[in-house]
């Protein structure tokens, strides 16, 4: 039997198969920012993080959207999940409009980021019964299902009744991606889902997400820097660079495309720039909305 719970009321499990899972076109979003180099009393200007994004993904498909730090990752990412509104463009999430039907859009996704929050005062165990109650499951479906599923994020059992602001980086993140695997959402938003995690840990969560992918006909849409996870996961990637998506394709096509052995000489190739290693904070933290 599976662990993992449906969401009751859930209005994309009768929708046509037929119907995207993720519908984006000419997205933009434009925040305003400071030269760091000009000095603090500079004027902010306009800048775009991203512009005129347009890709579809399949319902049941995972797609992998690799960029730079401050790329525009965290921000498409806050959008589909209705944290931020756009400047222009459309997105559509089995066919609601993520910005005007933001209530139906909230219960269809799921999103894990490096900024996962929770009530640090609770512990594990209670954070993830409060989210499965908000989702419809019971008292019984949560005692048999959190235990499990913490265990399969490699969550250690001595400290599940821990208060999370005691837990590590590492460990929150573990108990983020347990949240939001534990309702088997029908469109799974990862925004760097196994930063912090040691190399078992984030083998585990892969093993997981492909789980959940199979046996719940999740979508999937993975933002990561991760190249090796990317390539592991997706059906197709795409490179987000400076704003704008430069294409979205089966991973050896993209190979093929750029005539190389690996990703991160395609993407040497498509920007003409080097990857670099992603830091902790990503666009969306200083970025301020205009």
């Amino acid at each position: 039997m599976s662990t993992l719970a449906t969401p009751i009321s859930s209005p994309t499990r009768t929708t046509a198969r037929d119907v995207p899972a993720v519908e984006v076109r000419d997205l933009r979003k434009t925040f305003r920012r400071r030269d760091p180099d000009a000095g603090p009393f500079a004027p902010k200007r306009p800048w775009p993080a991203l512009e005129e994004i347009t890709f579809t993904i399949a319902r049941g498909e995972c797609v992998a959207i690799l960029g730079q730090n401050g790329s525009g990752k965290s921000t498409l990412v806050r959008l589909l999940s209705t944290l931020l509104i756009e400047d222009g463009g459309e997105a559509r999430i089995f066919g609601h409009d993520v910005f005007r039907d933001t209530r139906a859009i909230r219960r269809l996704v799921n999103r894990v980021s490096v900024e996962a929050s929770f009530f640090k005062k609770m512990s594990a165990t209670e954070n993830l019964s409060y989210a499965a109650r908000f989702y419809g499951m019971t008292p019984r479906q949560t005692h048999a299902a959190i235990p499990t599923i913490l265990e399969r994020v490699g969550f250690p059992a001595e400290r599940r009744g821990e208060a999370m602001e005691n837990l590590s980086r590492g460990m929150q993140q573990k108990v983020a991606l347990a949240r939001a695997l534990l309702t088997a959402p029908v469109l799974l938003l990862l925004d760097e889902p196994t930063t912090g995690l040691d190399p078992r840990s984030k083998l585990e969560v892969q093993d997981f997400i492909r789980q959940v992918r199979a046996e719940h006909d999740a979508t999937i849409l993975l933002c990561t820097h991760d190249m090796a996870e990317a390539e592991a996961l997706a059906d197709r990637v795409g490179i987000l660079d400076r704003g704008r998506l430069l294409f979205l394709e089966p991973v050896e096509d993209v190979k093929r495309r750029f005539g190389v052995d690996t990703l991160e000489q395609a993407f040497f190739a498509a920007t003409g720039r080097v990857f670099e290693a992603e830091q902790e904070e990503d666009d969306a933290y200083r970025e301020v909305p205009s």
